[in-house]
């Protein structure tokens, strides 16, 4: 068993967003994204098989996606989608996201 506390072992900062690797194994890859207002993941995708989700514990923002989509992105939304598929991020607030990749990139 493994207990990972991200307000301790990750924080913000002001020149670009935080990543920090809170699990990896062979099953799934899960790390944790912090944002301050403004910052961004952009676009991209994997030429990979597998899935990705990006769950939002904290602020607000939006998901990005291909062909200019966008959804709202608050506490408690989850977006999943193939790894292949176009994703990304922007915070309008400080923003802390959780996100899992399986199988692992």
């Amino acid at each position: 068993m493994k207990r990972v506390d991200l307000y301790v072992e990750n924080g913000f900062s002001d020149l670009n967003f935080r990543n920090f690797l809170v699990h990896d194994s062979p099953y799934l890859k899960i790390l944790n994204f912090n944002f301050k207002a403004g910052q961004e993941l952009p676009i991209h995708s994997h030429d990979i098989e597998g899935q990705v989700s990006i769950a939002v514990l904290e602020g607000e923002g939006e998901f990005l996606g291909d062909k200019g989509a966008v959804l709202p992105a608050k506490p408690g939304n989850v977006l999943i989608s193939e790894i292949s598929e176009p994703h990304g991020l922007r915070a309008k607030t400080d923003m802390r996201v959780l996100v899992t990749i399986a199988p692992p990139i």
